[in-house]
């Protein structure tokens, strides 16, 4: 290492923010992620007896996905190289792998690549990385927020183990803030500052186990906080709580956090509990989410889930839907709250997207079947000639304004698509339908009725 060298680690050392400075350089150091790097867990062992494979770390900001990567650095003997996939380009890989093949062609040293958010690499950048990875030029370390098995192709997948890393609890939160204020060298420890019992709970609670959030605020409340009157540094409740005014959301409208939000919402609001939606509502809007997807959802589950057993809920919805576009944040949270406790608390029934489910797959499967002739228009000109609409009988003409006739093609005529459950208004709708099939045959016209009356049909129809 030359001077300059030094210089610039030193100037890293004490300029680089907290959550930097705090990175552990050993195993013994990491907080939290016990599952894979506690004593006897693969990834521990792999680490120890350096004998690493290429490997992805998942997880939210803030859970040591870089942390872990930098600890591998330290540990083993292999050349350490990292790139941000946001800034690098081919060129630079050209220069890593070229560096590689170097390394292990001369020294017999292998190089591990760190590839941070490397999601952010299109298809073309990650395919040109596979025959390196495959034939052990360099052993790839990713990082990703983003899960890798929508975001990694799949060929670099096959070749990797996945490491999913978990939100760090508040204890190891707490761990962390204290060890930042005590660390004289890589911490706070030299402003004298004193962390209060209800600002390190708060700070550790309010941050989600994201470790840098915490970090950072606690850097900042020492860092612009007034000395007291004993000459320390006091970091309070309402320090810490000016220091990180909002709760750390993990919500990322395009990836994980936002999929696993939504499914969770619809599952809630399908299971009817209402507590559940309207927190994942919650959820979603503190985010900034769309308030218009988050009414289609709810327009969709009034259709899909609800059906119906309470027809209602689809005109709540729609009513919903069309009322917070006009009205807008923040009055729109109390609208689409009535909708989805409304939704949720309804009757449930899928018939309706069962019945169209079967129906199209009835489509796909069988032969286009003609419409059959009494049911074809007859109110056109020469209509009569080609036999269309002979024989139709208009249900209104009957009692009960029903009558039994075929009304599905030939070959579905003894098809059944729509089942009502018996839920809700749905019951009803079931039964009625029972007793329609029950009259068959038995709903007689009056005399001489149906042929003029099936003709005044078509012209009140057409």
């Amino acid at each position: 290492m030359d001077l300059f060298e030094y210089m610039r680690e030193q100037n890293q050392k004490t300029e680089a923010p907290l959550a930097s400075r705090l990175r552990p350089s050993t195993l013994d150091e990491v907080a939290g992620q016990q599952h894979i790097i506690g004593k006897g867990r693969l990834l521990y062992r792999a680490i120890k007896a350096d004998k690493l494979s290429s490997i992805i770390f998942y997880g939210p900001p803030g859970t040591g996905k870089t942390t872990l990567a930098r600890v591998i650095a330290q540990t083993t003997s292999a050349e350490f190289v990292q790139i941000n996939a946001t800034s690098a380009g081919k060129k630079d890989m050209e220069a890593v792998v070229g560096q590689a093949k170097e390394q292990r062609g001369m020294y017999g040293k292998k190089t591990i690549l760190f590839v941070d958010e490397i999601h952010r690499f299109n298809k073309a950048q990650q395919d040109y990385l596979l025959p390196f990875v495959e034939d052990g030029t360099v052993i790839l370390i990713g990082a990703t927020t983003e899960n890798p098995y929508f975001e990694v192709n799949g060929a670099l997948l096959s070749r990797s183990v996945i490491f999913e890393l978990k939100p760090l609890t508040k204890d190891e939160i707490r761990i962390l803030l204290l060890r930042a204020v005590s660390d004289r060298e890589r911490g706070l420890g030299a402003y004298e500052a004193v962390l209060d019992e209800d600002a390190l709970e708060f700070l550790a609670d309010v941050s989600n186990g994201d470790a840098r959030a915490a970090l950072n605020a606690l850097e900042l409340g020492v860092l612009t906080t007034e000395r007291g009157a004993d000459g320390k540094i006091h970091i309070t409740s309402a320090v810490a709580a000016e220091c990180i005014r909002k709760r750390v959301v993990k919500y990322d409208k395009s990836g994980d956090n936002h999929y696993d939000t939504v499914s969770a919402f619809i599952k809630s609001m399908r299971g009817s509990d209402p507590d559940a939606a309207v927190y994942y509502l919650a959820r979603m809007l503190y985010a900034g989410e769309d308030i218009r997807f988050i009414s289609r959802r709810i327009l969709i589950c009034a259709a899909e889930d609800v059906g119906n057993a309470d027809p209602m809920a689809l005109t709540v919805a729609a009513s919903a839907a069309q009322a917070v576009e006009r009205i807008g944040m923040p009055e729109a949270q109390i609208i689409l709250a009535q909708a989805v406790t409304y939704v949720a608390s309804a009757p449930k029934s899928n018939a309706a997207v069962r019945a169209i489910g079967d129906a199209m797959e009835a489509v796909k499967g069988t032969v286009t079947e003609p419409v059959p002739v009494h049911l074809k228009d007859a109110h056109y000109g020469g209509a009569a000639k080609l036999g269309h609409g002979a024989g139709y009988k208009y249900a209104h003409d009957y009692p009960g304004h029903y009558v039994k006739q075929q009304y599905l093609p030939d070959a579905l005529k003894d098809a059944r698509f729509y089942r009502p459950t018996e839920n809700g208004y749905e019951k009803q709708i079931g039964e009625s339908l029972r007793r329609l099939k029950e009259r068959g045959e038995e709903a007689q016209a009056p005399a001489g009725a149906e042929g003029g009356a099936a003709d005044q049909g078509e012209e009140k129809r057409g």
